[in-house]
Parts: structure tokens; C-alpha cells; sequence
């Protein structure tokens, strides 16, 4: 599900001045990641505090930019999930103000040294943690994403070029230029972080196809987008498809607690990526626990896609059955990320049947167990496949933010270099260092 794109007057460049617009900004920013590099902690915090301010200050003036993208997304008919994801709210303000904040009082990591062992040739070898350099980050509506990768960029010591969705872009704007005005009042460069200033989609073919100027490429957005970028990169991408994230209800469980957290799991919110789409009930407790649930999502308008014995099991409760959509799902039902009021509900024999479902259908973003059980607990958390597994809590806290890493860049599903929320130690690299005295190998 992808953004359509909107091209508002005078902001789609000539092929040969587009491609010129993005030489120029991959050179600016491979600059700037040298001084970023080398910037001392005291001055990145700095920064980091100024932009906190600067948010909070200038929060009716962002809003106004963001009401102009709404307004101009709603007339094109933008899906649901994406126009939520659009929203720029006091709330979401406050979130990535307190994110710089977070990140600000964070120990640097920059220059750690770990490992540091002594060899028997007497050398001693560790390894250093150092930033990538310049990443290119491309996302969907969103804008609260500028922030987010802008504050991580500059913690981690990284430059970044950022490309929001073109029904973002006076939100965006209106961000990226508080960022820079945050940089350059601590001494930085301003070219640290750069927001793309066009809408023409050449732009984003351009920016993923610069291995000169661009270390790593980040999207963050619909299935379709990261396939494309993933599909047509030229330099790595850090990446996660979708969410298709799952609670397991295990015998034994605590009841109210597991009704509690199904409920939140799933309708806190619909449009992140790691609000539940897919409900597994051991069948020892489904005809305690659906019928609960089943109530609470009939309330709020939830479509159950059920396999056969849970759809028995909650038409047999009259006062659900005459509010509730309770259909019979399909085999694609049990892969979907339907970021909407449905869910899909299967009855498992126990905690086998649930692993193998979850490792199958999942997209191993996020799996959640409830229960009462320690040695469940422990055998869900090794061996479900996923970024991240929870044990009696909701999957909406798969968060780079509730996580404590300040902010995140994006969710990452991939096994290699950064898995799971993606924060400072996501955007750098380790390098080996070693120390001698005069060694010289025989």
C-alpha cells in the first residue's frame, strides 16, 4: 500500500538539474559526515537539546504545515492507514521531542573500544565503534520519521539525506529546516542532515544509486515501496517488508491479563506495524478466552477471520454473534498485514503448533506470548524467528522509543548488521584496532 504522488506546482526539476540536486547533496552531506564524526559528544547533545526546544516552540507553526498536506492528501484520496500515518498531533510532537531529549542524556558510543584483547604475539586487538558515514533514509507519510532519523543521524555521529513522501512534504519541509537551524547553533554543519526538496520520484532512483555519497539506504514505508528500493539499490539497504506481528494465548495464562493485552495488541492502534494482526489461542483455554475478546472487538468494530474452531466457538455466544463480522478465513489470511479493524483468529493444539504457525506466516517482526508458564515462556523467546519476541506484554511496544533507544530509524527484519529497531548502534560500524609496542611478526 503506497502513497499516490502528489506534485505540487514547481517542484518537479528537469532530469539533468534533478540528477545535479542530488550530486549536490550526496557531496554535502559526505562532507558534513566528517566533521559529525569527529564532533565531541557535549556539541551532538547540544544540538540535540536545541532541536527539543525548537519543537515544542514552533509546534502551532508545524501543525499549520501539516494541516496544508492533509488537506491536499484528503482531496487525493489517500488510503486510511497512510493518511493516520500522516497526522502530525501535539502528541506526536511531544514524542520526538522527548526522543531528542532521550537521546541527548544517552552515553555516546562513538569511539567505544570493546573486545580489547592481548594475542600471544603480544598486539592487542578490539574493535572500535565508528559511524557509517551517510545514510539515505526514504519513507511515507509519516513526518514525525524527519525527527526521528535526524536526531539518530546526529547522535550517532552519521550525516543523513532524507526523502518523505510527497504528501508530506510541507510538514517535512517545515521539520528538516528546525533540524538544521539546531545544527548550526551548535557549530555543526547544516548539511548533516538535508531533506530531498522535490517530489519528483526520479529523485529516490537517484539518491539509492550513489555508492559514492550514500553508505546504506534505509526505507520505511508499504511493502511495495521497500521491494522497489530493495529491488533497485545500488548500495545496502536496511529493510523489513511488513508486519505481520501475532499473540499466542498459552495454556495456562492469566486471564485478564491476556484479555487485556489482546485487546491493546491489536486496537490501541491500527496503522503501526506492530499492532497485532494475527490472534493464536491454545486450544485448552479458547473457550474461556474468545468469547472475552470476541466481545471486546465486536464493541469496537473488529472483523474476526477465524479458522473453524474459533469461528464455533464465538458464534455460539449470541450477544456476539449478532454485532460482530465473524467470517471463516482463508490460507492468505494467516500472512496478512491488514493495518485495519480485522484480525485473524486460529485455534492451536498448544505451544508447538504456535511456534510453527508464527515461524510459517509470520514476517518476523513481532511475536508476543502470553502465560503463565516460565519454561513456555523460554522456549517461545528461543525459538520463534522474529526481530522481536515479547512474554506477557503487548506487541505495540515493539518501539525504538519504548525500547529506550531514543528514537528508531525504522524496525528492521533482516538477520545481518541491524535487526529489530534500529537505533545508535544500528547506524554505526564496528572497526578492528590494534595496539602494539614495537611488534613485528616472524
Amino acid at each position: 500500500m503506497n502513497a499516490p504522488d502528489f506534485h505540487p506546482s514547481n517542484s518537479t526539476p528537469a532530469r539533468s538539474e534533478l540528477l545535479q540536486l542530488m550530486e549536490s547533496l550526496g557531496s554535502k552531506a559526505k562532507v558534513a559526515s566528517a566533521h559529525m564524526a569527529r564532533a565531541p559528544a557535549a556539541i551532538k547533545n547540544r544540538a540535540l537539546l536545541s532541536l527539543a526546544a525548537l519543537l515544542r516552540q514552533s509546534a502551532p507553526a508545524l501543525q499549520a504545515a501539516n494541516q496544508r498536506d492533509l488537506e491536499r492528501a484528503g482531496a487525493a484520496g489517500l488510503a486510511g492507514p497512510l493518511f493516520d500515518r500522516l497526522k502530525l498531533s501535539p502528541k506526536d510532537l511531544e514524542t520526538v521531542a522527548l526522543g531528542c531529549e532521550q537521546l541527548a542524556a544517552m552515553a555516546d558510543v562513538i569511539g567505544e573500544i570493546v573486545g580489547m584483547k592481548e594475542q600471544p604475539s603480544g598486539i592487542r586487538v578490539g574493535q572500535m565503534r565508528v559511524p557509517i558515514g551517510v545514510f539515505g533514509m526514504i519513507y511515507e507519510s509519516r513526518p514525525n520519521v524527519t525527527i526521528e532519523a535526524a536526531s539518530l543521524a546526529i547522535k550517532s555521529g552519521n550525516a543523513c539525506i532524507l526523502r518523505g513522501g510527497s504528501e508530506a512534504i510541507e510538514s517535512n519541509k517545515a521539520l528538516a529546516a528546525l533540524v538544521q537551524q539546531a545544527l548550526t547553533e551548535a557549530g555543526l554543519p547544516a548539511d548533516a542532515v538535508q531533506l530531498v526538496p522535490t517530489t519528483d520520484r526520479e529523485a529516490v532512483g537517484h539518491l539509492i544509486a550513489m555508492p559514492q555519497y550514500v553508505d546504506v539506504i534505509i526505507p520505511r514505508g508499504g511493502k511495495g515501496l521497500i521491494e522497489r528500493i530493495s529491488a533497485g539499490a545500488k548500495v545496502p539497504v536496511i529493510k523489513h517488508l511488513d508486519g505481520n506481528c501475532h499473540v499466542y494465548v498459552d495454556d495456562p495464562c492469566d486471564m485478564e491479563m491476556a484479555v487485556k493485552i489482546a485487546d491493546n495488541a491489536k486496537t490501541q492502534k491500527y496503522s503501526p506495524c506492530n499492532a497485532t494482526e494475527g490472534l493464536l489461542v491454545a486450544r485448552g483455554v479458547a473457550a474461556e478466552f474468545l468469547p472475552k475478546i470476541g466481545a471486546i472487538y465486536a464493541a469496537k468494530g473488529v472483523e474476526m477471520r477465524c479458522d473453524e474452531a474459533a469461528v464455533q466457538i464465538l458464534r455460539a455466544q449470541s450477544a456476539i454473534n449478532s454485532v460482530a463480522k465473524i467470517v471463516p478465513a482463508s490460507e492468505q489470511d494467516w500472512y496478512e498485514e491488514y493495518l485495519a479493524p480485522v484480525i485473524s483468529i486460529r485455534v492451536v493444539a498448544g505451544l508447538d503448533e504456535a511456534i510453527a504457525h508464527i515461524n510459517q506466516y509470520s514476517s518476523h517482526h513481532t511475536d508476543a506470548i502470553l502465560t503463565r508458564d516460565h519454561m513456555h515462556a523460554q522456549r517461545f523467546l528461543r525459538e520463534v524467528d522474529s526481530a522481536s519476541v515479547i512474554v506477557n506484554a503487548s506487541t505495540r511496544f515493539a518501539d525504538g522509543f519504548e525500547y529506550g533507544l531514543g528514537a528508531e530509524i525504522g524496525i528492521s527484519t533482516d538477520k545481518f548488521h541491524a535487526r529489530g529497531p534500529v537505533g545508535i548502534e544500528g547506524l554505526t560500524s564496528l572497526k578492528y584496532v590494534v595496539l602494539g609496542q614495537g611488534e613485528v611478526r616472524g
